[in-house]
């Protein structure tokens, strides 16, 4: 995704979002601070994951594909050519080394799916909260907005807790493992 369709995204997102918070009876201050916490950590997420995704996508693919070339590059035997076969196979398997190191090292597929999952979360504690439904039933926006802003300091907190548990600390594990030379 380029960054002007995920920047035009996310600006239809916060109009849309900012549009339903601006109807909301509540007064000023936490309007403010549902645009300035909640709204802002879902489009920050949003942002992150399309990030990882995108990624994550072109460097599996580039492994994959790559990763199909190198046998049929190795097995193309050419009389006259052999030499640029050989200089392309060896550009083509270094192209796909790489691009296997970088995903694993920086672990897109595990960021996407965790800024996703944080994401959804969000957003849907935030539509319960708009809609007056699940744990804020039966409540005026004014009477749920105590237990709303609380439930998104805890995911947040979880998210941050979470990234550095799964993301953060398998990683660190790895290095550990990894042979000293």
């Amino acid at each position: 995704m380029n960054n002007m369709t995920k920047t035009t995204d996310q600006e239809h997102m916060r109009a849309e979002m900012d549009k339903l918070i601006a109807s909301l009876d509540l007064p000023e201050l936490n309007k403010e601070f549902m645009r300035a916490r909640w709204l802002e950590l879902v489009i920050w997420m949003d942002g992150k994951a399309q990030e990882s995704v995108w990624w994550y996508r072109r460097l599996r693919l580039t492994t994959i594909i790559g990763g199909v070339i190198v046998p049929a590059l190795v097995s193309w035997t050419v009389g006259d050519g052999a030499d640029l076969i050989k200089t392309i196979t060896f550009i083509v398997s270094l192209v796909v080394a790489l691009s296997a190191a970088v995903e694993e090292f920086f672990r897109y597929g595990e960021r996407w799916r965790h800024y996703r999952r944080m994401t959804e979360s969000l957003k849907s504690e935030g539509w319960q909260f708009l809609q007056l439904s699940g744990t804020y039933a039966n409540q005026t926006h004014v009477q749920a907005y105590p237990a709303f802003a609380t439930r998104v300091e805890e995911l947040s907190r979880e998210e941050v807790e979470s990234y550095m548990t799964q993301v953060a600390k398998d990683k660190k594990e790895e290095d550990r493992t990894l042979p000293v030379k």
